[in-house]
């Protein structure tokens, strides 16, 4: 995912003005439409009838099919059919584009002796045109043919008959200026990618969830291939859907959640969030070479101060204040560092898997108060970021800073 800075440095959105930028995380998006359609808004048949979001209670997984990765959420539907995520966003990057690798790699095989790689350096705008016609191919269950262009065969024949290509390939046959390609090949170049969907579908239905359907979007999603091998997986489970027009239910769902962004409810974070604090030493529980003296006593450094646990519910937009006091008595600023892990409880923010991802100062000008003085800091947790405010209650001197919220 890109950082949300990139949207600044590109322009996109200025500072002051990031809250009109609403960042739409694709399963999501996809589930904000499907969950609104009829059940004729469906290729396959097996939809119970009434609409997702009017059915409160509803669970299901989407899996959103791209080229170049497979993105999973769960999601339930919950009163006024707003939506609770159920398992933090995952994925991996076995999309469409691992079977246009396979099938590229299957040309290379057929026109071996370094016809394929002579073509490919020398002709790239007719490879790219030839990976085009075969993402519409791919999209069939049946055997498959496509003309071999004219400059490839000009190169094959300048080695030897075309028809000898084939003679020790399984699976294709030369028809006539063109690749004959079996179903059952074609099937082939889909097992790696369909392996890793299922293997992370199974993951999820073996969770104490009542999933009752899995809706497949995206582009890659229009495969007949990929859709049959998930009924055939899943189907006795749950009821396995897929919207007409597959990859457009992103689209319309991103218009969708950017009126309505507070449609995602809740979801599950991704990382255990924190700051790094420094509380009164205590060797009961601190290590010695983290004890420092500071002009109000003994203090520990680097302790991780837990602001949300990873896989916790977090409401959308529903702030989180932490109140923080000042470590001397004469300070006049507070540096926040954010640290974020994998883990549960760390101790310390210098810890393995601990990743430092943010930071700031905000001023504490009016020192009349000394320790008595306080700092609020807010999280507040949008929709792929969460914003961090700290305020000086004397002063009110605030600063704030937008950090990544659902970044794998």
């Amino acid at each position: 995912m890109i950082s949300f800075s990139f949207y600044f440095q590109a322009g996109i959105v200025t500072k002051g003005k990031q809250a009109k930028l609403v960042i739409a995380l694709e399963p999501e998006a996809a589930s904000v439409w499907c969950k609104k359609l009829p059940a004729e808004g469906f290729i396959t048949q097996n939809h119970g009838g009434d609409k997702l979001d009017q059915s409160p209670g509803t669970q299901y997984i989407v899996v959103d099919c791209g080229g170049g990765t497979i993105d999973i959420t769960v999601h339930e539907v919950l009163d006024g059919g707003a939506l609770k995520e159920l398992h933090k966003a995952s994925g991996n990057d076995l999309g469409g584009q691992t079977v246009d690798k396979k099938f590229k790699e299957f040309l290379r095989e057929i026109f071996c002796h370094g016809v394929w790689d002579e073509y490919e350096r020398e002709y790239p705008s007719e490879v790219q045109k030839l990976m085009y016609e075969f993402t519409v191919l791919k999209q069939v269950n049946e055997d498959v043919q496509i003309t071999c262009p004219f400059n490839l065969g000009t190169i094959a024949q300048g080695k030897q008959k075309i028809e000898k290509f084939f003679e020790t390939v399984e699976g294709a046959s030369w028809n006539g200026g063109s690749v004959k390609i079996s179903k059952e090949k074609m099937k082939s170049f889909f097992d790696e990618s369909l392996k890793s969907i299922i293997k992370s579908l199974r993951e999820i239905l073996n969770k104490d969830l009542r999933i009752e359907y899995i809706l497949l979007v995206g582009g890659y999603a229009e495969s007949e291939i990929l859709r049959q091998n998930i009924i055939s997986q899943f189907g006795r489970q749950c009821k396995v859907l897929c919207p007409f027009w597959a990859q457009e239910a992103i689209v319309k769902g991103a218009v969708m959640f950017g009126r309505n962004p507070e449609v995602v409810a809740s979801r599950k974070s991704a990382f255990t969030y924190g700051i790094a604090v420094f509380p009164r030493f205590d060797e009961s529980k601190h290590k010695a070479e983290k004890k420092y003296t500071s002009t109000t006593g003994e203090r520990c450094k680097d302790v991780f101060m837990k602001l949300v646990e990873i896989d916790e519910d977090v409401g959308w937009d529903k702030p989180r204040e932490h109140m923080l006091w000042p470590t001397e008595v004469d300070q006049k600023s507070m540096s926040f560092r954010f640290f974020r892990t994998k883990r549960k409880d760390p101790f310390y923010v210098d810890e393995w898997g601990m990743e430092e991802f943010g930071s700031f100062v905000v001023d504490m000008p009016d020192t009349k108060r000394g320790m008595d003085r306080e700092v609020k800091l807010e999280i507040r947790f949008g929709f792929t970021e969460m914003t961090a405010t700290a305020t000086d209650m004397d002063s009110k001197s605030t600063k704030s800073v937008d950090l990544d919220f659902m970044t794998q």
